[in-house]
């Protein structure tokens, strides 16, 4: 199993300015609980997400000395890359991708050739220092624009994704729409034909249909989740309130009841879940 927490996208969104220390402190908590990748940050314009205003000065404090987990930050754009790679404690580049032509113009205002061809640049950039670069296909199981959506366009971008370099995609519901027969269909159909690369699943939800999109996943070979503590976060664009994340408890619950080994400390997350709650009121 591979586990990415992403408190980048539960603070993302969040009403409040976060003061900086508070998240750096909140970083390094879930820095030892021992998750694969922490998504903690995000190189975009600060007029766009001015909750990550000061992501330079967070990626700076996190503290890797007693941790292996790896650090993501998310970048749309040429820029935004060149700024996440001069900071060492950076691992891993992030792009978001859309299905959607409209929303990925709402997103990067950009067309879907236009973020294709950043991507390809952006890849080259992290080979040459010795980084990693995923994509996430957002609205990779249906829009709110009333565009089509067939599991055909997925394995469109996949082909092209793929034949470019890109050796790890992430398919996100981003608006919570995925049901089981989408999720099925995608990572049934899509991952076999592309076996050098891992897809994963980065799923938005309501917090009770948690366990029927991950064991839907999970059962057609997904084993890499994206997850936030309780869930927090979201797209705005879902129109429900109670659409966010995939809470990361319960991950760890489902993984429990199939067996799966959890290598995760625990006791540590529980301190992480607390301090979730001091910042997000819940």
């Amino acid at each position: 199993m591979f586990l990415t927490e992403c408190p980048r996208d539960a603070m993302q969104g969040w009403p409040e300015f976060i003061p900086t220390q508070k998240k750096i402190d909140y970083l390094n908590i879930l820095m030892e609980v021992g998750f694969d990748v922490l998504d903690c940050a995000s190189f975009v314009s600060p007029q766009a997400i001015p909750q990550m205003a000061d992501s330079a000065e967070v990626v700076e404090g996190i503290c890797r000395s007693r941790s292996t987990t790896q650090i993501s930050v998310v970048v749309a754009n040429i820029s935004g890359a060149e700024k996440a790679l001069k900071h060492k404690n950076v691992d891993i580049l992030g792009f978001p991708f859309s299905i959607s032509e409209t929303f990925q113009h709402r997103n990067t205002n950009k067309s879907q050739d236009q973020a294709f061809f950043q991507m390809t640049e952006i890849l080259k950039m992290t080979e040459s220092v010795g980084k990693k670069l995923i994509v996430y296909f957002s609205m990779a199981f249906g829009n709110p624009y009333g565009e089509r959506w067939q599991w055909e366009d997925v394995d469109h971008w996949a082909e092209k994704f793929v034949a470019a370099g890109i050796k790890d995609i992430r398919l996100s519901d981003t608006t919570g729409v995925a049901d089981e027969a989408k999720i099925r269909r995608l990572f049934s159909e899509i991952p076999s034909k592309y076996p050098e690369v891992i897809f994963g699943a980065h799923f938005h939800n309501r917090y009770e249909d948690s366990y029927r999109k991950l064991k839907a996943a999970y059962d057609c070979g997904c084993r890499k989740f994206d997850s936030t503590i309780k869930g927090v976060g979201g797209c705005p664009m879902a129109k429900d309130e109670l659409v966010g994340n995939m809470p990361t408890e319960k991950v760890i619950n489902f993984l429990a009841t199939e067996k799966e080994e959890i290598r995760l400390n625990l006791l540590n997350f529980e301190s992480a879940y607390n301090r979730a709650k001091s910042i997000f009121h819940f």
